[in-house]
């Protein structure tokens, strides 16, 4: 691995990571009910899940389970964009431009992954 992709791999890791610590961060502003709760956990798991599962990835034994760890990293990714999009669409008083760039970083982690899918076939 060349220097530049250990930058990649490490860039990668860290904008999950950003992604799961400023979801949580946003999670901390909403109301408590129980649908809030509910919800909360879900985006929560998927959020962190992203990350999780891209450090497995990178210390896979094989390409088939590189391959299987991006997958469900993806999945999680998507996870995400859904459990946040009902948030968005279920609460009134919440910061929008807040939640709009979570979205937008789970869509956009989901297209790397399934980039870095696609490059691995």
């Amino acid at each position: 691995m060349t220097q530049n992709n250990r930058n990649k791999t490490y860039d990668l890791e860290d904008r999950t990571f950003q992604f799961a610590k400023n979801v949580r961060v946003f999670i901390k502003t909403l109301d408590k009910t129980i649908a809030n709760n509910e919800d909360a956990k879900q985006v929560v798991r998927s959020s962190g899940s992203v990350g999780a599962n891209y450090i497995e990835a990178n210390e896979s034994l094989s390409k088939k389970d590189f391959v299987f760890r991006i997958k469900i990293s993806r999945k999680e990714a998507k996870e995400s964009t859904y459990w946040l999009s009902l948030l968005n669409e279920t609460n009134e008083n919440i910061d929008k431009q807040t939640l709009s760039n979570l979205i937008q970083e789970s869509i956009e982690l989901k297209k790397i992954f399934s980039a870095i899918i696609e490059k691995s076939k």
